[in-house]
């Protein structure tokens, strides 16, 4: 269904330094960088199919981050989630709601972590048992 999400950054280097950590984990590359004829700069994250960009805001106003809103990563396995959780903490993000672990809910048992990236941005790593 979706092609890309793309977030707003207000320290581009430094959520470079996060995602690759955290996107190299779930097997992203090195992201293509990219100079906007406005001069912004925006980092494309390419793996399995799909697209995570990050971006200097176009309007020279400060980036923000979606009350209510969250990006969600598949994870390959329970462990991954972990890790991905692990990771983001150990640069720079910071972890929310319960610890990472299993859920149970209407559509069956999930595995969970939250964190938010340096900007703020919501971010859930999730494995579905299959």
């Amino acid at each position: 269904m979706f092609n890309h999400v793309m977030i707003g950054s207000n320290d581009i280097e430094r959520s470079k330094r996060f995602y690759d950590a955290v996107l190299g984990m779930l097997g992203a590359g090195e992201p293509l960088r990219n100079k906007a004829s406005s001069g912004h700069t925006r980092l494309f994250y390419r793996h399995d199919g799909s697209t995570f960009c990050i971006s200097e805001p176009i309007n020279g106003e400060a980036a923000s981050s979606a009350n209510g809103g969250t990006i969600g990563f598949k994870c390959a396995s329970p462990e991954q989630v972990r890790e991905f959780h692990d990771i983001a903490v150990a640069n720079g993000g910071v972890s929310i709601e319960d610890p990472p672990g299993l859920r149970e809910g209407s559509m069956g048992p999930i595995h969970l972590s939250y964190v938010r990236d340096p900007d703020g941005n919501k971010l859930c790593a999730i494995y579905r048992a299959k």
